[in-house]
């Protein structure tokens, strides 16, 4: 089964389509219905093409792990697709394919997803199929083992083996104190070691239920087809009393952290991330989108000014970008990742961010600037209404975090508004060293500021 790369820095933005309707093009209107056991379920309609992509969505994921049993989703992703009372392991992806269809999954931290793509007269293979292993879900010890292997070695693939991405574990594991975003969203290895068949079985027991789950179709359906098909396959499934999640709200920081992880690595590398708010942990959301504007700024392309200023000008850097998530269920960090050049240390890199930020900190974004910023947002918006995929996705992830489904259509409004004062605001408000975490991935025979042991040994 194919897997979405765990990756070392994920710089996702979801943009609004809903601006955009026209009477001749009208994809944008998101019919819900929620069925008597709780399952919500959106439907977007659009023609353009004979196919649909269905997707379901749990609330469930990383953050809903605590220590001891990281990785559990991310298992359990893998272990629906290996059987249920009536369908043989791998059979379920055999149906699809046979129905010229195509199918994946991923975990992230707030939710795990699956869905397919297929032609639009074969939205209730996909129901059927979905239903089938939500509430039928076969978990048997052979394919449990082997899964649980393939797991542990995509770990030691992705992670153990690629220098950068343990740096980014280590670094998530010291910036975040109680917030679950501190464990790694595959888990981590002693987690995955101990991990037995009976702790999959509770996991699906409390979480795959149709009350914690977000049924999204979107493609050349209709509605009204959709909600019946919802009602025939997924009305049965008994709804699931929930407790509370418990609240895992991430202390205050109260001075800047600093890491050093040696890696057996070409080159070094350096993350950086300070503390800040999102969607859902605000009340008013002025700040959230001034955020994002800011890391458009930043690093929105080839223009943008680390790019610009530390690639090309400069250059004291090979790459170097920075990204935000306003769309986590729990507050987050504002990142930035970079790797300097031959010859430059990645404390010279670190004070070359860190002097961009003052940058926006003292001296307003231009009208010029900031024009460029929103219009590659609207672009963005209008690209992505291509995609069935993304236009679900952006749905279902909204409403899965907490956010709402409806958050989708005040995007490009919202970022519209954003004045050169208010990102001077943030800047100054959030991007502070008292919430900042530093970590430097140094090849091993390096010191913190790029010296070889030889030289830091000759200095002393």
């Amino acid at each position: 089964m194919k897997k979405l790369l765990i990756t070392v820095f994920i710089l996702t933005m979801f943009y609004s389509l809903s601006a955009f309707a026209t009477a001749e093009n009208t994809p944008n209107i998101v019919h819900e219905k929620v069925l008597k056991n709780g399952l919500k379920v959106l439907v977007k309609e659009d023609r353009r093409a004979p196919v649909m992509v269905s997707q379901i969505w749990y609330k469930v994921g990383a953050s809903y792990e605590y220590d001891g049993i990281t990785g559990l989703s991310h298992v359990l992703e893998h272990m629906m697709f290996q059987g249920t009372d009536n369908l043989q392991s791998g059979e379920f992806s055999k149906i699809i394919a046979e129905n010229g269809g195509r199918e994946n999954a991923f975990t992230g931290a707030d939710y795990t997803a699956y869905f397919q793509t297929m032609e639009a007269s074969r939205l209730e293979v996909s129901m059927r199929l979905e239903a089938e292993r939500m509430q039928r879900l076969k978990l048997q010890e052979k394919e449990f083992v082997k899964e649980l292997q393939v797991v542990m070695e995509e770990r030691r693939l992705r992670t153990e083996d690629k220098p950068q991405s343990q740096a980014y574990e280590y670094f998530k594991a010291m910036a975040f104190t109680s917030s679950p975003y501190r464990n790694p969203i595959i888990g981590w290895m002693q987690d995955l070691d101990d991990m037995t068949l009976a702790d999959l079985g509770a996991w699906y027991q409390q979480w795959y239920a149709p009350n914690n789950a977000t049924l999204v179709i979107v493609g050349d359906i209709q509605a009204a087809t959709v909600f019946e098909l919802a009602e025939q396959y997924f009305g049965g499934i008994p709804a699931v009393e929930f407790k509370a999640v418990k609240q895992r709200v991430e202390v205050p920081q109260l001075g800047i952290r600093r890491g050093i992880v040696k890696q057996t690595a070409k080159a070094p590398y350096l993350l950086m991330g300070y503390k800040v708010p999102v969607l859902n942990s605000v009340e008013h959301d002025e700040d959230i989108y001034a955020l994002e504007v800011l890391s458009g700024i930043l690093s929105g392309g080839s223009s943008a000014r680390l790019v610009a200023n530390l690639v090309r000008g400069s250059q004291v850097a090979t790459s170097v970008s920075a990204g935000y998530d306003m769309n986590s269920r729990l507050a987050n960090l504002f990142l930035f990742d970079g790797v300097p050049t031959q010859g430059h240390s990645v404390d010279a890199l670190e004070k070359a961010i860190i002097e961009q930020i003052n940058l926006l900190k003292t001296e307003p974004v231009s009208k010029k600037e900031l024009d460029r910023i929103k219009a590659q947002v609207v672009a963005a918006s209008v690209y992505e209404k291509d995609s069935n995929f993304y236009q679900g996705m952006q749905l279902g992830m909204l409403e899965t975090v907490g956010v709402g489904w409806q958050k989708s259509a005040e995007y490009v409004d919202k970022v519209k508004a954003v004045s050169a004062e208010k990102i001077q605001y943030v800047a100054n408000k959030y991007l502070i060293e008292d919430h900042l975490t530093v970590v430097y991935m140094l090849p091993k025979s390096q010191g913190p500021k790029g010296e070889s042991t030889q030289e830091l040994a000759h200095a002393q």
